[in-house]
């Protein structure tokens, strides 16, 4: 089983955020980042209700777990990369653009933003620290990571409604045999990625 993330990783005197996507590697659907700063008396709490990487965890837990991050949090953010920006900048720009933009709603603004992964986020005049599977070793970038799958879950389900041909609500937008064969029988929908190569099975716009 794995451990939950590190409890102190940075300096708990800073005003500290962590910053993760989901939805990288999704045909349909925006990709979504959350900023989370967690003051430093929650950490031992957060780490003992099981807070580790969004994808180690039940549907079920992940809410139940986001309604605890949102609840202990002096404050968390969304952002967002839409389809179009993924298909025009490429799908790791587009998840830096979505990071930046949940960052910069913060208040306050972090003095140290600890980032999922190896790429910095550009632009964004604050210090940053990237960490290679952050999610596994950083609570605060794993209570974002669970905040951002929970708020993109969300969304692709309300999606899932008017577009019923690809079976949303169980692969929330990531390419399964049945998503697949959806775009292949209706083609594509405004909502997917036309640089993703499934997405050009079809020529006919939904």
């Amino acid at each position: 089983m794995m451990n939950s993330p590190e409890l102190i990783d940075y300096p708990s005197s800073l005003p500290t955020a962590g910053v993760d996507e989901v939805g990288r590697g999704a045909l349909f659907g925006p990709v979504v980042a959350a900023a989370v700063i967690l003051p430093e008396e929650v950490l031992e709490h957060l780490a003992s209700s099981g807070v580790k990487d969004s994808k180690r965890l039940t549907e079920k837990r992940r809410c139940n777990l986001a309604t605890q991050i949102l609840a202990a949090a002096l404050d968390c953010k969304i952002g967002m990369a839409s389809v179009r920006e993924i298909d025009r900048l490429n799908i790791l720009q587009a998840s830096l653009l979505a990071m930046k933009r949940a960052v910069m709603k913060l208040k306050p603004k972090p003095d140290l933003v600890l980032v999922d992964g190896n790429q910095e986020i550009r632009d964004l005049f604050i210090p940053q620290r990237t960490i290679v599977k952050g999610d596994s070793k950083c609570l605060a970038i794993a209570a974002a990571s669970i905040v951002a799958k929970v708020w993109r879950d969300t969304l692709i389900m309300r999606l899932a409604k008017k577009y019923p041909v690809y079976d949303l609500t169980n692969n929330k937008g990531y390419g399964t045999k049945k998503h697949k064969q959806g775009i292949v029988n209706y083609g594509v929908s405004p909502q997917h990625r036309l640089s993703f190569s499934p997405c050009q099975l079809s020529l006919f716009p939904f």
